[in-house]
């Protein structure tokens, strides 16, 4: 089939890279080689060992490593993760955690679908469920998912988040970081206007592409240079038959991975040579900085070419969400019918993926909406992953969104945080 054999041609040269990293470990490693003292033999293993690890994590989903987190009562709380929704497409799941009692703070953690899973949100979750009880989308890799499920798009998205929304009521605080903050503000006007009572009690919005164009970055200037036609014939690949998605026609997550690096080829691959002479020194270890990172941002996901097309033309082409001229299901989106949601934007000064101005751009959209319930955060000197997950996340960022969360939560919610404070 067109287009199959350059999947598996990906993926063949991805598996052959694992395997030359291995043998180049195996050999380079063997006792008879020690005795030549040759300090190349210790670089090439290292180079083998850094080459294995690194290809092998490209097609193996993350898994969340949290496994307890501490009480007030100087106990550890196991955690479970438990599905509540379950979906062809993606899964609505919780982060249970044992032995304690329902939280005044839900928060519903909308993950990005750009390449990685939802995994990359960990260290987010983690730094959450103290505080609250965590749910999060967990999207699948498209190429796990048959043909015969149908097709999956952004107003298929959204649907899952309205439906996500409904299925957790109205007391819950919506989190989204990056891609689907524009198409979380889609689901939250969607249901203003279908199902008020379903709506959550607030919406942040972290580092997203609400308008485009109210910033240039790199990837708003391909989004305008590229024809849909062109971005069709050059990203989008049938799976090949190794994967139970055999024939869907996806955007791989290796070529969006090729993106990825490419756009900090510098940066990544002095870590990668700083950390063979690392492990060729023996001042590597299984968790490392550099292993933490890199096992996470190597390991990515097929999306659909459905959902992969239609948000560069209709989110970043025709700019529908910023135009206030979406539509789900044949059904107008009017931003401007959120009234009682209280949202916030947040946004890093050096965000080059969705520079600022993007994402605080849904405020203006917002009509119906009073500025009591309006908030921004510019948070200086912040890159894009900062926002949601590095220091300035753990500093300043986080303390601000559970702040906004506990100022518009309703009376009840307020005095039960009130009190949980107290005896705190």
């Amino acid at each position: 089939m067109k287009y199959m054999a350059t999947y598996d041609l990906m993926e063949s040269i991805r598996n052959t890279n694992e395997w030359m990293g291995a043998t180049a470990r195996a050999m380079a490693s063997y006792p008879a080689f020690s005795m030549t003292m040759n300090p190349m033999l210790q670089v090439m293993a290292a180079w083998g060992e850094v080459t294995e690890r690194s290809f092998s994590r490209m097609v193996v989903k993350p898994d969340w490593g949290i496994r307890s987190i501490p009480g007030p009562e100087a106990q550890d709380h196991l955690v479970d993760v438990v599905p509540v929704v379950e979906r062809a497409f993606g899964n609505l799941i919780q982060f249970k955690v044992r032995r304690r009692a329902p939280m005044a703070r839900k928060v519903l953690l909308v993950a990005p679908m750009s390449g990685h899973y939802a995994t990359l949100l960990r260290s987010t979750v983690a730094s959450l469920l103290p505080d609250a009880d965590v749910f999060i989308t967990d999207w699948h890799n498209a190429r796990d998912i048959p043909v015969s499920e149908g097709k999956f798009d952004i107003e298929d998205y959204t649907l899952y988040l309205v439906d996500f929304m409904r299925a957790l009521g109205p007391d819950t605080h919506v989190i989204a970081v990056c891609q689907p903050a524009p198409l979380t503000l889609a689901a939250t006007a969607y249901l203003a206007g279908e199902d008020p009572d379903a709506q959550p009690r607030s919406l942040t919005l972290i580092g997203g592409p609400i308008d485009p164009d109210a910033a240039a970055t790199d990837v708003t200037d391909f989004g305008r240079r590229i024809t849909m036609g062109q971005l069709e014939q050059i990203a989008i690949q049938r799976v090949g038959f190794k994967y139970k998605g055999v024939g869907r026609l996806v955007y791989p997550g290796l070529l969006q991975l090729q993106s990825f690096m490419s756009m900090n080829a510098e940066r990544h691959s002095k870590a990668f040579s700083d950390q063979i002479m690392r492990v060729a020194q023996g001042e590597a270890s299984d968790h490392d900085a550099h292993n933490r990172f890199y096992d996470e941002y190597l390991a990515v996901m097929d999306m659909t070419s459905e959902f992969y097309l239609s948000t560069v033309e209709r989110i970043f082409k025709n700019r529908e969400i910023a135009k206030n001229e979406f539509v789900v299901a044949g059904k107008k989106v009017d931003i401007g019918a959120i009234t009682k949601v209280a949202v916030m934007t947040v946004e890093g000064e050096n965000d080059d993926i969705s520079a600022p101005g993007q994402c605080v751009a849904a405020l203006g959209m917002l009509t119906g909406l009073p500025d009591s319930k309006k908030a921004e955060h510019l948070e200086p000197g912040a890159g894009h992953y900062g926002i949601f997950a590095g220091k300035s996340w753990r500093l300043n960022i986080r303390p601000l969104v559970l702040s906004f969360i506990d100022a518009n939560s309703g009376a009840a919610k307020v005095a039960k945080l009130a009190s949980v404070k107290a005896g705190a």
